[in-house]
Protein backbone atom coordinates (compact mmCIF):
# COMPACT_ATOMS: atom_id res chain seq x y z
CA UNK A 1 0.00 0.00 0.00
CA UNK A 2 2.77 2.43 0.97
CA UNK A 3 4.61 1.83 -2.31
CA UNK A 4 1.44 2.75 -4.18
CA UNK A 5 0.98 6.04 -2.36
CA UNK A 6 4.67 6.93 -1.91
CA UNK A 7 4.89 8.85 -5.23
CA UNK A 8 1.94 10.98 -4.11
CA UNK A 9 3.52 11.58 -0.70
CA UNK A 10 6.83 12.60 -2.27
CA UNK A 11 5.06 14.81 -4.82
CA UNK A 12 2.99 16.52 -2.11
CA UNK A 13 6.07 18.33 -0.84
CA UNK A 14 9.17 19.37 -2.73
CA UNK A 15 10.92 19.79 0.62
CA UNK A 16 11.40 16.39 2.32
CA UNK A 17 11.85 18.08 5.68
CA UNK A 18 8.27 19.38 5.54
CA UNK A 19 7.01 15.86 4.95
CA UNK A 20 9.24 14.53 7.72
CA UNK A 21 7.77 17.12 10.08
CA UNK A 22 4.25 16.00 9.16
CA UNK A 23 5.19 12.35 9.81
CA UNK A 24 6.59 13.21 13.23
CA UNK A 25 3.44 15.11 14.14
CA UNK A 26 1.28 12.16 13.08
CA UNK A 27 3.35 9.61 15.01
CA UNK A 28 3.27 11.81 18.10
CA UNK A 29 -0.50 12.16 17.87
CA UNK A 30 -1.07 8.43 17.33
CA UNK A 31 1.30 7.47 20.15
CA UNK A 32 -0.40 9.90 22.53
CA UNK A 33 -3.94 8.66 21.76
CA UNK A 34 -4.52 5.26 23.44
CA UNK A 35 -7.07 3.84 20.95
CA UNK A 36 -4.96 4.85 17.95
CA UNK A 37 -1.82 3.61 19.69
CA UNK A 38 -3.45 0.20 20.25
CA UNK A 39 -4.51 -0.02 16.59
CA UNK A 40 -0.99 0.90 15.44
CA UNK A 41 0.49 -1.90 17.56
CA UNK A 42 -1.96 -4.46 16.18
CA UNK A 43 -0.97 -3.56 12.63
CA UNK A 44 2.78 -3.24 12.93
CA UNK A 45 4.13 -5.20 15.90
CA UNK A 46 5.72 -8.62 15.42
CA UNK A 47 7.24 -10.74 18.17
CA UNK A 48 9.33 -13.91 18.08
CA UNK A 49 11.61 -15.12 20.87
CA UNK A 50 14.25 -16.08 18.33
CA UNK A 51 14.92 -12.38 17.75
CA UNK A 52 15.51 -11.63 21.44
CA UNK A 53 18.98 -10.62 22.64
CA UNK A 54 20.38 -9.36 25.93
CA UNK A 55 23.33 -7.04 25.41
CA UNK A 56 24.83 -5.05 28.32
CA UNK A 57 21.89 -6.25 30.44
CA UNK A 58 19.52 -4.51 28.06
CA UNK A 59 16.79 -6.65 26.53
CA UNK A 60 16.29 -6.10 22.81
CA UNK A 61 13.11 -7.85 21.67
CA UNK A 62 14.42 -7.72 18.10
CA UNK A 63 17.58 -6.37 16.44
CA UNK A 64 15.98 -3.59 14.37
CA UNK A 65 16.36 -0.05 15.71
CA UNK A 66 15.59 3.48 14.62
CA UNK A 67 18.81 5.31 13.72
CA UNK A 68 19.76 8.59 15.34
CA UNK A 69 18.66 11.69 13.45
CA UNK A 70 15.07 10.65 12.80
CA UNK A 71 13.47 11.61 16.12
CA UNK A 72 15.83 14.38 17.16
CA UNK A 73 13.69 15.70 20.01
CA UNK A 74 12.26 12.45 21.41
CA UNK A 75 8.79 13.64 20.48
CA UNK A 76 7.29 10.44 19.04
CA UNK A 77 8.77 7.60 21.10
CA UNK A 78 5.48 5.77 21.59
CA UNK A 79 4.53 6.14 17.94
CA UNK A 80 7.85 4.65 16.82
CA UNK A 81 7.73 1.90 19.46
CA UNK A 82 4.34 0.85 18.10
CA UNK A 83 5.94 0.26 14.69
CA UNK A 84 7.74 -2.72 16.24
CA UNK A 85 11.26 -1.36 16.72
CA UNK A 86 13.56 -3.26 19.05
CA UNK A 87 15.19 -0.01 20.20
CA UNK A 88 15.07 3.71 19.45
CA UNK A 89 17.91 6.20 19.22
CA UNK A 90 17.07 9.87 19.75
CA UNK A 91 19.10 12.95 18.86
CA UNK A 92 21.63 14.01 17.84
CA UNK A 93 21.63 16.17 20.99
CA UNK A 94 24.20 18.90 21.63
CA UNK A 95 25.02 20.89 24.75
CA UNK A 96 23.79 24.11 23.12
CA UNK A 97 20.52 24.66 21.34
CA UNK A 98 21.13 25.25 17.64
CA UNK A 99 19.01 25.72 14.53
CA UNK A 100 21.19 23.67 12.21
CA UNK A 101 22.01 24.59 8.64
CA UNK A 102 19.75 26.70 6.38
CA UNK A 103 16.95 24.97 4.50
CA UNK A 104 16.62 23.16 2.20
CA UNK A 105 18.87 20.60 3.84
CA UNK A 106 17.40 17.20 2.89
CA UNK A 107 17.36 15.94 -0.71
CA UNK A 108 15.75 12.79 -2.08
CA UNK A 109 17.54 10.80 -4.76
CA UNK A 110 14.61 8.58 -5.69
CA UNK A 111 16.25 6.67 -8.53
CA UNK A 112 19.07 5.63 -6.20
CA UNK A 113 16.89 5.10 -3.09
CA UNK A 114 19.11 7.53 -1.23
CA UNK A 115 19.09 10.80 0.68
CA UNK A 116 21.55 13.62 1.12
CA UNK A 117 21.18 15.60 4.32
CA UNK A 118 23.05 18.52 5.82
CA UNK A 119 20.86 19.11 8.86
CA UNK A 120 23.71 20.25 11.10
CA UNK A 121 22.56 18.80 14.45
CA UNK A 122 19.46 20.99 14.72
CA UNK A 123 18.06 20.44 18.24
CA UNK A 124 16.88 22.26 21.34
CA UNK A 125 19.92 21.32 23.43
CA UNK A 126 20.63 18.95 26.31
CA UNK A 127 19.04 21.15 28.97
CA UNK A 128 15.72 21.36 27.12
CA UNK A 129 15.67 17.61 26.46
CA UNK A 130 16.41 16.86 30.11
CA UNK A 131 13.44 18.98 31.19
CA UNK A 132 11.09 16.86 29.10
CA UNK A 133 9.97 13.52 30.45
CA UNK A 134 11.76 10.64 28.75
CA UNK A 135 10.67 8.19 31.42
CA UNK A 136 7.63 6.98 29.46
CA UNK A 137 9.44 4.63 27.13
CA UNK A 138 7.11 3.15 24.59
CA UNK A 139 6.39 -0.48 25.44
CA UNK A 140 9.66 -0.75 27.36
CA UNK A 141 11.72 -0.30 24.19
CA UNK A 142 15.36 0.62 25.01
CA UNK A 143 16.28 4.25 24.33
CA UNK A 144 19.68 5.39 23.07
CA UNK A 145 20.80 9.01 23.13
CA UNK A 146 23.07 10.23 20.35
CA UNK A 147 25.42 13.00 21.51
CA UNK A 148 27.18 15.51 19.25
CA UNK A 149 29.42 18.56 19.54
CA UNK A 150 27.80 22.01 19.49
CA UNK A 151 28.73 23.97 16.39
CA UNK A 152 29.94 26.97 18.40
CA UNK A 153 32.18 24.84 20.62
CA UNK A 154 35.83 24.85 19.62
CA UNK A 155 37.49 21.50 18.96
CA UNK A 156 39.78 21.89 21.98
CA UNK A 157 36.65 22.16 24.15
CA UNK A 158 34.80 19.25 22.53
CA UNK A 159 35.41 16.85 25.42
CA UNK A 160 33.69 19.17 27.92
CA UNK A 161 30.83 19.66 25.45
CA UNK A 162 30.13 15.92 25.12
CA UNK A 163 30.57 15.39 28.85
CA UNK A 164 28.04 18.09 29.70
CA UNK A 165 25.32 16.44 27.61
CA UNK A 166 26.28 12.98 28.89
CA UNK A 167 25.90 14.07 32.53
CA UNK A 168 22.68 15.99 31.89
CA UNK A 169 20.98 13.07 30.10
CA UNK A 170 22.56 10.09 31.82
CA UNK A 171 19.44 9.16 33.79
CA UNK A 172 17.25 9.10 30.68
CA UNK A 173 19.08 6.82 28.25
CA UNK A 174 19.71 3.07 28.23
CA UNK A 175 22.81 3.59 26.11
CA UNK A 176 24.70 6.55 24.64
CA UNK A 177 26.45 7.31 21.37
CA UNK A 178 29.38 9.65 20.85
CA UNK A 179 28.68 10.92 17.34
CA UNK A 180 32.07 12.00 16.05
CA UNK A 181 31.43 11.35 12.38
CA UNK A 182 28.66 13.57 11.00
CA UNK A 183 29.89 15.48 7.93
CA UNK A 184 27.59 18.43 8.67
CA UNK A 185 29.32 20.03 11.68
CA UNK A 186 32.58 21.76 10.70
CA UNK A 187 35.63 19.93 12.06
CA UNK A 188 33.63 17.19 13.78
CA UNK A 189 35.34 14.35 11.98
CA UNK A 190 38.68 15.53 13.34
CA UNK A 191 37.46 14.11 16.65
CA UNK A 192 38.14 10.67 15.20
CA UNK A 193 41.82 11.53 15.56
CA UNK A 194 43.27 9.07 18.05
CA UNK A 195 44.18 11.59 20.76
CA UNK A 196 40.94 13.59 20.52
CA UNK A 197 38.86 10.43 20.61
CA UNK A 198 40.86 9.18 23.60
CA UNK A 199 40.15 12.39 25.51
CA UNK A 200 36.39 12.15 24.89
CA UNK A 201 36.20 8.45 25.71
CA UNK A 202 38.24 8.88 28.90
CA UNK A 203 36.00 11.67 30.16
CA UNK A 204 32.80 9.74 29.50
CA UNK A 205 34.19 6.58 31.08
CA UNK A 206 35.39 8.46 34.17
CA UNK A 207 31.90 9.81 34.78
CA UNK A 208 30.23 6.48 34.02
CA UNK A 209 32.58 4.71 36.40
CA UNK A 210 31.27 6.76 39.31
CA UNK A 211 27.64 5.82 38.65
CA UNK A 212 25.85 2.93 40.31
CA UNK A 213 24.38 1.87 36.97
CA UNK A 214 27.02 1.63 34.24
CA UNK A 215 25.43 2.48 30.89
CA UNK A 216 27.11 1.47 27.61
CA UNK A 217 28.75 4.06 25.37
CA UNK A 218 29.08 3.49 21.62
CA UNK A 219 31.20 5.43 19.15
CA UNK A 220 29.66 6.20 15.76
CA UNK A 221 32.25 6.12 13.00
CA UNK A 222 32.44 7.36 9.44
CA UNK A 223 32.04 5.27 6.28
CA UNK A 224 34.74 7.25 4.44
CA UNK A 225 37.83 6.23 6.42
CA UNK A 226 40.57 3.87 5.33
CA UNK A 227 40.71 0.53 7.12
CA UNK A 228 43.97 1.65 8.72
CA UNK A 229 42.19 4.63 10.28
CA UNK A 230 39.41 2.35 11.49
CA UNK A 231 42.03 0.15 13.15
CA UNK A 232 43.32 3.17 15.11
CA UNK A 233 39.82 3.82 16.39
CA UNK A 234 39.49 0.15 17.34
CA UNK A 235 42.74 0.40 19.29
CA UNK A 236 41.24 3.24 21.34
CA UNK A 237 38.17 1.07 21.86
CA UNK A 238 40.33 -1.73 23.21
CA UNK A 239 42.54 0.47 25.37
CA UNK A 240 39.74 2.53 26.88
CA UNK A 241 36.98 -0.08 26.99
CA UNK A 242 34.48 1.49 24.62
CA UNK A 243 31.37 -0.65 24.78
CA UNK A 244 30.52 -0.77 21.07
CA UNK A 245 30.73 0.69 17.58
CA UNK A 246 28.01 2.03 15.30
CA UNK A 247 29.04 1.57 11.68
CA UNK A 248 28.47 3.73 9.85
CA UNK A 249 27.47 7.35 9.49
CA UNK A 250 26.58 9.03 6.21
CA UNK A 251 29.17 9.49 3.46
CA UNK A 252 30.61 12.57 1.80
CA UNK A 253 31.38 10.39 -1.22
CA UNK A 254 29.02 10.14 -4.17
CA UNK A 255 29.92 6.70 -5.50
CA UNK A 256 27.06 4.58 -6.77
CA UNK A 257 24.76 7.45 -7.70
CA UNK A 258 23.12 7.56 -11.12
CA UNK A 259 23.70 11.32 -11.09
CA UNK A 260 25.55 13.61 -8.68
CA UNK A 261 23.08 16.29 -7.52
CA UNK A 262 25.94 18.58 -6.49
CA UNK A 263 24.53 19.05 -3.00
CA UNK A 264 26.76 19.11 0.08
CA UNK A 265 25.94 16.78 2.97
CA UNK A 266 25.94 13.15 4.01
CA UNK A 267 24.75 10.45 1.63
CA UNK A 268 22.64 7.62 3.05
CA UNK A 269 20.65 4.73 1.64
CA UNK A 270 21.33 2.04 -0.95
CA UNK A 271 24.60 3.47 -2.32
CA UNK A 272 26.46 2.99 1.00
CA UNK A 273 25.02 -0.45 1.86
CA UNK A 274 27.96 -2.56 0.70
CA UNK A 275 30.68 -0.29 2.06
CA UNK A 276 28.99 -0.17 5.46
CA UNK A 277 28.78 -3.96 5.53
CA UNK A 278 32.43 -4.30 4.52
CA UNK A 279 33.41 -2.07 7.45
CA UNK A 280 31.34 -4.19 9.84
CA UNK A 281 33.04 -7.35 8.59
CA UNK A 282 36.49 -5.80 9.04
CA UNK A 283 35.71 -4.51 12.53
CA UNK A 284 34.33 -7.87 13.64
CA UNK A 285 37.38 -9.71 12.35
CA UNK A 286 39.72 -7.30 14.14
CA UNK A 287 37.74 -7.14 17.38
CA UNK A 288 35.22 -10.03 17.62
CA UNK A 289 34.17 -9.20 21.19
CA UNK A 290 33.09 -5.64 20.33
CA UNK A 291 29.32 -5.30 19.79
CA UNK A 292 28.47 -3.57 16.51
CA UNK A 293 25.34 -1.74 15.43
CA UNK A 294 25.11 -1.89 11.63
CA UNK A 295 23.66 1.05 9.70
CA UNK A 296 23.54 1.92 6.03
CA UNK A 297 21.27 0.92 3.17
CA UNK A 298 18.95 -1.51 4.96
CA UNK A 299 15.74 -1.88 2.93
CA UNK A 300 14.91 -5.56 3.53
CA UNK A 301 15.43 -8.56 5.79
CA UNK A 302 18.20 -9.68 3.44
CA UNK A 303 20.03 -6.38 3.88
CA UNK A 304 19.75 -6.63 7.67
CA UNK A 305 20.83 -10.29 7.71
CA UNK A 306 23.84 -9.42 5.56
CA UNK A 307 25.06 -7.00 8.23
CA UNK A 308 24.29 -9.43 11.04
CA UNK A 309 26.27 -12.22 9.36
CA UNK A 310 29.12 -9.74 8.84
CA UNK A 311 29.24 -9.07 12.59
CA UNK A 312 26.47 -6.68 13.66
CA UNK A 313 24.46 -7.71 16.72
CA UNK A 314 21.93 -4.95 16.05
CA UNK A 315 20.97 -2.90 13.01
CA UNK A 316 19.33 0.49 12.45
CA UNK A 317 17.22 1.95 9.67
CA UNK A 318 16.58 5.50 8.51
CA UNK A 319 16.45 6.03 4.76
CA UNK A 320 14.83 2.63 4.21
CA UNK A 321 11.93 3.70 6.43
CA UNK A 322 11.28 6.70 4.18
CA UNK A 323 11.30 4.67 0.96
CA UNK A 324 9.70 1.44 2.21
CA UNK A 325 7.23 2.88 4.72
CA UNK A 326 6.15 2.10 8.30
CA UNK A 327 5.70 -1.62 7.65
CA UNK A 328 9.43 -2.10 7.04
CA UNK A 329 10.28 -3.04 10.64
CA UNK A 330 7.73 -5.86 10.70
CA UNK A 331 8.79 -6.97 7.23
CA UNK A 332 12.45 -7.18 8.29
CA UNK A 333 11.73 -9.06 11.51
CA UNK A 334 9.42 -11.57 9.81
CA UNK A 335 12.05 -12.08 7.12
CA UNK A 336 14.82 -12.56 9.68
CA UNK A 337 12.86 -15.38 11.34
CA UNK A 338 12.53 -17.14 7.98
CA UNK A 339 16.26 -16.72 7.32
CA UNK A 340 17.10 -18.13 10.76
CA UNK A 341 14.88 -21.14 10.05
CA UNK A 342 16.54 -21.63 6.68
CA UNK A 343 20.02 -21.60 8.22
CA UNK A 344 19.13 -23.71 11.25
CA UNK A 345 19.70 -21.06 13.93
CA UNK A 346 17.67 -21.00 17.13
CA UNK A 347 18.45 -17.37 17.95
CA UNK A 348 19.58 -14.32 16.00
CA UNK A 349 22.75 -14.14 18.12
CA UNK A 350 23.96 -17.40 16.55
CA UNK A 351 24.11 -15.71 13.13
CA UNK A 352 26.21 -12.74 14.28
CA UNK A 353 29.55 -12.72 12.49
CA UNK A 354 29.29 -16.16 10.89
CA UNK A 355 30.90 -14.81 7.70
CA UNK A 356 33.89 -13.50 9.64
CA UNK A 357 34.63 -16.69 11.58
Amino acid sequence: MYKLIRPLIFKASSDPETMHRAMMTLLHMVGATPPLSWIERQIFEFADDRLNQNIFNINFKNPVGLAGGFDKHAEALQGFANLGFGFLEIGTVTKLSQPGNPRPRIFRLEKDKALINRMGFNNSGADALAKRSLSKKGNGVPIGINLGKSKLTQLNEATEDYLYSFKKLYNFGDYFVANISSPNTPGLRQLQDKQMLTDIVTALNDFKGKQQLKKPVFVKIVVDFTLEAIDEILQVCRDYKIDGIISSNTSVGREGLSKDPREAGGLSGKPIRQKSTDYIRHIHKQYPALPIVGVGGIFSAGDAYEKIKAGASLVQIYTGLIYEGPGLVKKINQGLVKLLERDGFKNISEAVGIEAR
